[in-house]
């Protein structure tokens, strides 16, 4: 479900003031994903490591759409990711740990009803779509709360269930679970591959630095670093991999 064919990704930071006397436009250039490849089943949940700034994010946002890779290509349910457009829109969904983008004075179905507008959605089907969703994140009852109200795992709920609005076939996480207390995280956790993930038959690619949370969730584990890809382990092998004592 996702081919990742080489991918590199270089940027050009733009110049500060000292660059700017010095007449140069732009910082030198940083490399964040120097040719990773790899791929994921169809059903699989596949959790990426790594330590801050080792490109994790720069993938997900590539095999999203959001960005365009230097080189290499990136394919997802069989679509080139670069050429698919609006297309490939209906195959993904891309989840971020760190929500920002709803309205905080509308409720949770008032959000998801203005973002199911955006997918296209008919009124009665959007009605209908919403309501099961909010009751598969188990946010039925607090649907008609507003955003502002909602604790930090209610808005991640949210996310999530606004992520499934287009019933996408893959699902691109980055840290799901992101500054959610113990019990909250290992609730959401479940929530998305019981619920979400398995029972949906989905695929997952899933950004994570949480031993935790990757032992929870994953299927198979890869490791960043540097912006190459280094290696790869089960679940259970990621504390031995990361040369880190297990909690």
């Amino acid at each position: 479900m996702i081919h990742a064919h080489a991918i590199a990704k270089t940027f050009r930071p733009p110049g500060g003031i000292r660059e700017l006397l010095r007449g140069r436009l732009f910082h030198p250039p940083v490399t964040a994903l120097g040719g990773v490849s790899f791929a994921v089943k169809r059903g699989e949940i596949v959790c990426v490591m790594g330590p801050n700034g080792a490109g994790k994010t720069t993938l997900l946002r590539i095999l999203a759409g959001l960005l365009i890779p230097t080189e290499g290509r990136a394919e997802v349910a069989g679509r080139d990711v670069e050429a698919a457009g609006p297309a490939l829109r209906k195959e993904i969904a891309y989840v971020v740990g760190d929500e920002r983008s709803f309205y905080s004075p509308l409720s949770g179905h008032e959000n998801l009803t203005y973002f199911a507008a955006l997918h296209g959605l008919p009124a009665a089907a959007a009605r209908q779509r919403i309501d099961g969703l909010l009751s598969c994140v188990g946010l039925a009852e607090a649907s008609d709360r507003r955003f502002s109200q909602y604790s930090r795992g209610m808005k991640q709920r949210l996310a999530i269930a606004r992520g499934l609005l287009g019933e996408p076939s893959v699902l691109l996480l980055d840290e799901p679970t992101l500054g959610l207390d113990p019990r909250g995280a290992h609730d959401l956790r479940r929530l998305l591959r019981d619920d979400v993930i398995k029972a949906g038959g989905r695929t997952a690619l899933v950004g994570s630095n949480d031993p935790t949370e990757v032992r929870a969730l994953a299927d198979r584990v890869l490791y960043l670093e540097d912006g190459k890809l280094r290696g790869e382990t089960g679940p259970d092998g990621v504390e031995d991999f990361l040369g880190v004592p297990r909690v």
